[in-house]
């Protein structure tokens, strides 16, 4: 059984920090500007 979520919000809020942190990788490109990320980004999270 799987579970799929995903992060919304404004932009440069730390969609992509919390990303990275949750997946424990630095998939998601996050820099101090908005619309750094704006491809998609997949992960998985061991809970």
């Amino acid at each position: 059984m799987g579970f799929k979520m995903g992060i919304v919000g404004l932009p440069n809020v730390g969609k992509s920090t919390l990303f990275n942190a949750l997946t424990r990788t630095a998939a998601a490109q996050a820099a101090n500007f908005p619309f750094c990320t704006i491809e998609p980004n997949v992960g998985e999270v061991s809970v």
